[in-house]
């Protein structure tokens, strides 16, 4: 058996791309770092003298701990209101992410993606992360969905067709990012139906996911269409001086304090280019048990965002 020492060594080189692999199956920060530890725990078990890729070794592991999430998740049924969105991945505005939150958000795993992502089998969701993100052949991917090569490159191919029909690349600077979410708090908090309506594309989508919980803003729902969306935000218009500025998944984005408790976690997708861009979707988070959960140390001690118009 390997020196255990050694081998927590060699597990701690690869944790990183377990964590990013982990994140993408389950949207979950959290969840991500429950099934690394638990692939610990199996190696530490597990007699590993005849393994020469202990990275892929591990990184199969992994996937299959994430499928056994997914297929539990859904057994349970977890989105009672039909609304479930990740848990995203707060950073500081003025910082750039640290080397591993870079590793994890790489490929454009933005809020916009995993949400994609929530729609699909778990199987199909883990064909296309192993193979299209991370490139692990289909060959190897098979024995974990227990089907053929051919059938697993087939749940890779449905799952890439629903992403690339629901996700635009996004062309929209950092800079305008934050312009757009500064005007759009700015117009809620004035009160300004009309210059919400300037910052929001006319098909823009809302999805606030509050769990089983009744919020102030009510429960889990999508809300769709520029006008409809600005006036539910104008609900946000006593909210706005507990609100700060943060990056959600790499993008700008706001957390929301109801006094020293958080209150929400605001994600945006913008459309467009240049100063056509507008907000596309807005992502709430509103589930207390699941705010918990998400690291907002990056941000709790950052003054509120000026929204004063």
């Amino acid at each position: 058996m390997p020196d255990p020492d050694w081998l927590a060594e060699r597990f701690e080189t690869h944790r990183t791309h377990l964590r990013a692999v982990a994140y993408r199956m389950l949207g979950s920060m959290s969840e991500a770092d429950d099934a690394v530890q638990d692939a610990w725990l199996r190696l530490a078990r597990a007699d590993t003298t005849a393994v020469d890729n202990l990275g892929g070794w591990l990184t199969t592991v992994v996937a299959r701990l994430c499928l056994d999430r997914l297929r539990a998740r859904t057994a349970r049924r977890e989105e009672p209101m039909g609304v479930h969105l990740p848990e995203p991945i707060v950073s500081s505005p003025d910082a750039a992410p640290d080397p591993e939150q870079q590793a994890i958000l790489a490929d454009s795993v933005g809020l916009a993606m995993l949400i994609v992502l929530e729609t699909l089998t778990p199987a199909e969701r883990l064909a296309f992360v192993l193979h299209d993100t991370f490139g692990l052949p289909f060959e190897q991917i098979a024995p974990i969905v227990e089907r053929t090569p051919t059938a697993a490159r087939q749940l890779a191919s449905r799952a890439r067709r629903r992403v690339r029909g629901s996700v635009m690349p996004a062309h929209v600077s950092p800079a305008r990012q934050r312009e757009l979410v500064d005007a759009f708090l700015a117009a809620a908090r004035a009160g300004d139906f009309e210059a919400l309506l300037r910052v929001l594309d006319p098909e823009v989508v809302v999805r606030a996911d509050a769990g089983t919980t009744l919020t102030p803003v009510g429960r889990s729902r999508e809300v769709r269409g520029a006008a409809e969306v600005a006036r539910q935000a104008l609900a946000f218009r006593a909210l706005a001086p507990g609100a700060r500025a943060a990056s959600i998944n790499g993008a700008a984005g706001i957390v929301v304090y109801s006094g020293d408790r958080p209150f929400a976690v605001l994600g945006f997708t913008f459309e467009g280019r240049g100063r056509s861009a507008r907000i596309a979707e807005i992502d709430i988070l509103l589930d207390p048990e699941r705010l918990e959960r998400v690291d907002l140390s990056a941000v709790s001690a950052v003054g509120a965002v000026s929204a004063e118009p």
